[in-house]
């Protein structure tokens, strides 16, 4: 079979044995166990407590704060090597660094990233962030959640939906973005943090999705919370714009994964079509499987290509907005499409959650719809290409 791996020159030799281990311990450790996690809706805390373990929550931070000296590639070629068997556990690892640890080491003062760095990068601790509202999804301007200063502390209400890694055994806190005043006729949006156990502030029950079963979402609700002010991540006034680099990171780190989902698809449908005897013949045999397959691996070829060309740009400390947005425009269309035809190919038993390719085919759903709607960077491209409405 096509090793994408061993046969890709641009990885060096220290990413090629990252992304070999993270593989190896997708198959032998998540991979038997994701069926079951996801037929339960349950993030097992064991295995992102191995994950924590390997140094997955702090490759792509510097050694000084807990981390283990990588970069973001490195990041992103874990979250491929896990999105391959199981969303749910790449969308773990993804949040609880690009949204979890990020914003700390990025805009937190010396003193929070001491207080709260060490346990992040290691996986004893989760933290997520709160930036979807009701009223406020791709648009996330429209906030509506408030945060009002009285003396040294903040009082925070409104609330917040579809936030990941908000409601395990495991969360400390949840970064949430909130209105502390206008400047200009325009809302002052700044980030805090809130930690768990904070009265009044509630996370609600866990969703009953489609897909991502074991991954950890939850709406939350805020009823004058106070948190100190010392609380504030970054600038006040700021946390908008933080967050929109955040989240062009982020955008590489879900084109990672929808190439590791798109891959999974591949894998699952060579492995079926060799195997399935279908009127005396071999499935493989019918040029029509054939050639669905290789549009299969052309979609996981580019898809790939898009998100280590985006990935090597950040590194690189070079402008990478638009490329994380073809990155994860095309790996996302390419996650979809692979799944789709995956499921097609295993016939009936592609309807059974019992076959990977079902769980990717509810799972790859979403790629196209978090860290903003493919919508969304279709937007960012055309913008880019100077076509203004």
């Amino acid at each position: 079979m096509y090793d994408s791996l061993h046969t890709n020159d641009q990885l060096t030799d220290d990413e090629r044995e990252l992304a070999s281990m993270v593989r190896d311990f997708a198959d032998e450790v998540v991979a038997p166990r994701s069926y079951e996690a996801d037929r339960t809706h349950r993030l097992p805390l064991d295995v992102v407590a191995q994950m924590g373990e390997m140094g997955l929550f702090g490759l792509p931070f510097p050694e000084d704060v807990g981390g283990q000296g990588g970069d973001y590639f490195a990041l992103c070629l874990a979250i491929e090597a896990l999105g391959r068997v199981d969303q749910s556990m790449a969308i773990t690892l993804e949040a609880g660094v690009s949204l979890g640890a990020m914003p700390v080491f990025r805009f937190g003062t010396d003193a929070q990233k001491a207080d709260l760095l060490p346990d992040l990068l290691a996986g004893r601790s989760l933290a997520a962030f709160g930036l979807t509202e009701p009223e406020a999804g791709s648009d996330a301007g429209a906030t509506r959640t408030t945060a009002r200063r009285e003396g040294e502390e903040w009082v925070i209400n409104g609330s917040k939906q579809f936030i990941t890694n908000s409601g395990t055994d495991i969360t400390r806190f949840v970064t949430v973005t909130a209105v502390t005043g206008e400047e200009n006729g325009r809302k002052r949006i700044s980030t805090i943090m809130v930690p768990h156990g904070t009265p009044g502030f509630t996370v609600e029950p866990a969703y009953d999705k489609v897909g991502w079963n074991a991954s950890d979402t939850h709406p939350l609700t805020f009823q004058d919370a106070r948190v100190p002010v010392g609380n504030l991540l970054g600038e006040e006034g700021r946390g908008f714009a933080n967050f929109l680099h955040i989240l062009d990171e982020g955008r590489i780190a879900i084109a990672a994964l929808a190439t590791g989902a798109a891959e999974g698809c591949l894998e699952a449908a060579i492995d079926y079509a060799k195997k399935r005897t279908v009127f005396g013949e071999v499935l493989s045999s019918r040029q029509h499987i054939q050639f669905t397959i290789a549009r299969m691996q052309a979609r996981v070829h580019n898809a790939r290509l898009a998100w280590h060309h985006a990935a090597r740009l950040r590194d690189a400390g070079r402008p990478f907005k638009v490329e994380a947005a073809i990155a994860k425009l095309t790996s996302s269309d390419a996650a979809m499409d692979n799944a789709r035809d995956a499921t097609q190919i295993f016939g009936g038993n592609g309807f059974m959650n019992e076959y990977p390719v079902a769980r990717h085919y509810r799972d790859s759903k979403i790629l196209e719809i978090g860290e903003g709607t493919n919508e969304v960077q279709l937007l960012v491209i055309s913008r880019a290409l100077g076509l203004h409405g």
